[in-house]
C-alpha cells in the first residue's frame, strides 16, 4: 500500500486591483471579519486568528478607508458586528468557495495522483465519481487523512457518474434516490446504467432534500407551488444534476411549466452555494439538502427523503479495498461526523445491497 506523503490542498483567494494596478489581498480582511461574525466581538476574533487586537483594528481600518464604508458596528452591549456592508461581502466569499469547492476537490485529488506516481511504490486506489455532498466530503477527508484507504476523487452528476462505473473508468459511483412518489421516475432516469448482473450498491445515507428559505419564511413560500409566483426567485442546481431532474418531477406532477419559475435556469454546484445564495439576498428560495440551510442560518422546507449510494461493480466484493472503505464507513469516526449531519440517517451505511433489494423486483434478472 502507498504511503501517501503529501496531501495536496487547493483554496480560493480574491484580490482587488485599484485603478493604479496596485493590489489589495482579500484573505485578511475576510477571514477576520468570519472570526468576528462567529464570536461576535474583535476580541474572540483576535484570539481565533492568533492575532493582537491593535492589529485586527489595522486591518479594518485599512479596509473601510479602501471600501469607503463600515464594516464593523460595536456597541457595550450587543459586543461586535458585521455592517450590512460587511456581510455581503463575506457571503459573496462563501459563495465563491462553495461554487468553486468541488473543481478544487477534483484537482487536488488529481494533483495528489501525480505527485504519487513520482514514488516507486505500488498504490491502491479505489476512484470515486460523486456529486458534491457532505457525506462525500467527510468520507474524503478522513481516508486521505490515514495511509489505509487512498480515495481518488472526481465530482461528477449522478448519471455522469453511473455512466463512468459502466465504462470502467471508477470503482464507486455516487447517486440519490428518493423515496416514494419520485423513487420510479429517477431510476428510470438512471435506467440504461443500472445493471443488475454487473453491479451492487453500497448504501451511505438517507437525507432530507428541500427549499432553502430566508430566516422567518418571509415570502411564505411551502412548497414546490409556490417556485412559479412572479414574486419568488429561485436558484437550481446544475444542468445535469439528479436535484435539478427531481425540481422538474415536482413542477411536472404539477402541471407547471419550469419556464414559469423565475430563475430555473440558474445552476449551482453545491449545495452551500445554494445556501450561500439565498442568505445573501440573490434569491429567495433554492433546493438542497437540510445540513446546508442549517449551517447558514436558512429556514428549511422539506420536500423529500433521499437515499445515497455507491453503485460497484460486483467484482469489487471481497478486496481489500472494499473492506478498507467498508470499515472506515463503520467506524466510530465517521459513523459521528454523519449523526452530526442536520437531516442524515446513517443506521444502513455500509450495506451492500442487490438492485433488486434496494429497488424491488423489477430488477431481478432485467437484463
Amino acid at each position: 500500500m502507498a504511503v501517501y506523503r503529501f496531501k495536496p490542498r487547493l483554496h480560493s483567494e480574491w484580490v482587488l486591483e485599484k485603478q493604479s494596478g496596485e493590489i489589495l489581498p482579500m484573505g485578511d480582511v475576510l477571514r477576520l471579519l468570519a472570526a468576528v461574525d462567529e464570536h461576535g466581538h474583535i476580541s474572540g476574533a483576535c484570539q481565533a486568528r492568533g492575532i493582537s487586537y491593535r492589529h485586527a483594528w489595522g486591518i479594518l481600518r485599512k479596509a473601510e478607508a479602501e471600501f469607503q464604508a463600515p464594516l464593523i458596528e460595536t456597541s457595550r452591549r450587543r459586543g461586535s458586528r458585521l455592517t450590512s456592508f460587511a456581510q455581503h461581502l463575506l457571503w459573496a466569499n462563501r459563495r465563491i468557495d462553495a461554487r468553486l469547492a468541488p473543481t478544487f476537490e477534483s484537482l487536488a485529488s488529481e494533483l495528489q495522483e501525480e505527485l504519487q506516481r513520482l514514488y516507486s511504490e505500488e498504490m491502491s486506489v479505489l476512484r470515486l465519481h460523486a456529486s458534491h455532498g457532505f457525506t462525500v466530503e467527510g468520507l474524503m477527508r478522513l481516508a486521505n487523512g490515514q495511509d489505509m484507504l487512498p480515495l481518488e476523487l472526481r465530482y461528477r452528476t449522478g448519471i455522469e457518474a453511473l455512466a463512468s462505473l459502466d465504462r470502467g473508468e471508477c470503482d464507486l459511483a455516487g447517486f440519490q434516490v428518493p423515496v416514494a412518489e419520485y423513487e420510479k421516475p429517477i431510476l428510470q432516469h438512471y435506467l440504461r446504467w443500472l445493471d443488475p448482473d454487473r453491479m451492487l450498491l453500497l448504501h451511505l445515507a438517507e437525507r432530507n432534500t428541500g427549499l432553502f428559505v430566508q430566516p422567518g419564511n418571509p415570502k411564505h413560500i411551502l412548497s414546490a407551488s409556490d417556485l412559479a409566483r412572479p414574486d419568488v426567485r429561485f436558484v437550481n442546481r446544475q444542468i445535469g444534476s439528479s436535484t435539478r431532474y427531481l425540481v422538474h418531477l415536482m413542477l411536472e406532477s404539477l402541471g407547471i411549466d419550469p419556464q414559469d419559475v423565475t430563475g430555473f435556469d440558474s445552476g449551482e454546484f453545491t449545495h452551500m452555494a445554494i445556501a450561500a445564495h439565498i442568505a445573501s439576498g440573490m434569491a429567495d428560495v433554492g433546493i438542497g439538502v437540510e445540513t446546508a440551510a442549517w449551517r447558514c442560518g436558512l429556514e428549511f422546507v422539506p420536500l423529500a427523503r433521499e437515499r445515497y449510494f455507491f453503485g460497484i461493480n460486483k467484482d469489487l466484493v471481497g478486496t481489500q479495498s472494499l473492506q478498507r472503505l467498508l470499515d472506515l464507513m463503520n467506524g466510530d469516526a465517521y459513523q459521528a461526523y454523519v449523526r452530526d449531519l442536520v437531516g442524515y440517517d446513517c443506521s444502513l451505511m455500509g450495506q451492500v445491497q442487490t438492485l433488486e433489494q434496494a429497488f424491488g423486483p423489477e430488477f431481478a434478472g432485467r437484463r
